[in-house]
């Protein structure tokens, strides 16, 4: 999917659907009365989920969301660039030194209780692409707080990789911690 302008009010609702309608407006006084078939009560079928494409900024992004903790994995560098890559490094470092954690395992999460079945339940996705770098932003529920995240990401020798997450509802980024 392509997408331009991803941030916002407008992409949160659409992530997260549509506003409920407007109530009517009261009484309507002595206008006519109005012969159209009321208004459809149920939400209409969500389409089928899109087809993650092998080798999409989705693609990268989608194992997080099936791993707890994977971003914290060592062997996962190669799928990131400065200046996440950077902090994942000093992160382990750290962890290595016996000094304590610097990062919590539940990043791609936004930090939230890990809860599977309700994060692939409410799971949406939107991906940008604009030249040789893209975006993704993640968009769940969990124990009814809506979680937002955005991975950006820079192609590099034709495979694309992470540079960076942000938390829009946590207002946090990966590049601003500071594990030293």
């Amino acid at each position: 999917m392509l997408a331009a302008g991803l941030n916002g009010g407008a992409l949160a609702q659409g992530l997260f659907g549509a506003p409920p309608p407007n109530a009517p407006s009261g009484d309507a006084g002595n206008a006519p009365a109005d012969t159209s078939p009321p208004p459809a009560t149920t939400a209409p079928t969500p389409e089928p989920a899109a087809r993650v494409l092998p080798g999409s900024p989705t693609a990268v992004v989608k194992p997080f969301y099936e791993h707890l903790g994977l971003e914290l994995d060592p062997a996962e560098r190669k799928n990131f660039i400065d200046p996440a890559r950077t902090v994942l490094d000093k992160s382990d470092a750290l962890r290595k030194s016996g000094q304590g954690e610097c990062l919590d395992p539940n990043m791609a999460l936004d930090n939230a209780d890990y809860d599977k079945l309700a994060i692939d339940r409410s799971l949406k996705t939107i991906e940008a692409i604009n030249g040789d770098e893209a975006k993704v932003v993640v968009a769940f529920f969990v124990e009814g707080n809506a979680h937002r995240l955005e991975w950006k990401l820079r192609k590099v020798g034709g495979d694309w990789k992470i540079s960076d997450l942000l938390s829009v509802t946590g207002e946090w980024a990966l590049s601003q911690y500071q594990c030293e």
